[in-house]
């Protein structure tokens, strides 16, 4: 059974720092990343990073957010810096694995991250 635990929201002042973990029970992963849920919002792609460390980021957090991964770990990062108030959600991590060929993701149950202007 995969379990994906997230840790590292809360509460920050707008221009502040934050940085989200994410610990991936199991074997060998591909593409792991983070979304982002506001409050009447579409879920949305944040980041995501390839085994191999190809990262993608959404417009919105290019050159403030950083996503990287320790694969011994099976590990996620989003280090997260000048925060603004628009980027208040909830923070989920999403993992993949191709077996049996197909892709299977998995997801974290969230992290709130809060930023008051």
């Amino acid at each position: 059974q995969v379990q994906l635990v997230e840790s590292g929201g809360g509460l920050v002042q707008a221009g502040g720092s934050l940085r989200l973990s994410c610990a991936a029970s199991g074997s060998i992963f591909g593409a792991m990343g983070w979304y982002r849920q506001a409050p009447g919002k579409q879920r949305e792609l944040v980041a995501d990073i390839t085994r191999g460390g190809r990262t993608n980021y959404a417009d919105s957090v290019k050159g403030r957010f950083t996503i990287s991964r320790d694969n011994a770990k099976n590990t996620v990062y989003l280090q997260m810096n000048s925060l603004k108030p628009e980027d208040t959600a909830v923070y989920y991590c999403n993992a993949n694995k191709y077996y049996g060929g197909s892709n299977h993701g998995y997801w974290g149950q969230g992290t709130q991250v809060t930023v008051s202007s």
